[in-house]
């Protein structure tokens, strides 16, 4: 699934808790991944269910806001279930989905290093 404010986010704009109820159908629906932006910079989060609690039957949330608008640090501490987060590299999250399984990559513009990639199994 994609959209545009992030259900979570230790971002500028933080948690959109009006997403929550899309959140919830994704997780009862067995989704694995949710793309959103809004805030400018990188984050991926462990899967979590509607309420943020780290659970392996949740929805793996990247928040990919690098698309080439001025980055904005972030102004909190990172929260328990956010695995990495970059305010520091323009880029762009390549994401290839097979039958099982998907992986990512971040991909930062000439000249960062910023890096997060892996693979994960669906439900």
């Amino acid at each position: 699934a994609y959209w545009h404010h992030p259900r979570f986010s230790s971002g500028e704009h933080g948690n959109a808790s009006n997403m929550s109820a899309i959140w919830k159908a994704l997780v009862e629906g067995g989704a694995d991944v949710a793309l959103s932006g809004h805030d400018h910079d990188y984050e991926r989060f462990v899967a979590q269910s509607d309420s943020g609690t780290a659970t392996a039957a949740g929805v793996v949330q990247f928040v990919v806001g690098t698309g080439g608008g001025t980055l904005r640090a972030f102004t909190s501490a990172k929260p328990a279930n956010s695995v990495v987060r970059d305010a520091t590299s323009n880029g762009v999250l390549s994401l290839t989905l097979n039958a099982g399984s998907y992986s990512w990559n971040f991909l930062p513009v000439a000249g960062k290093t910023f890096a997060d990639s892996g693979t994960a199994t669906c439900h």
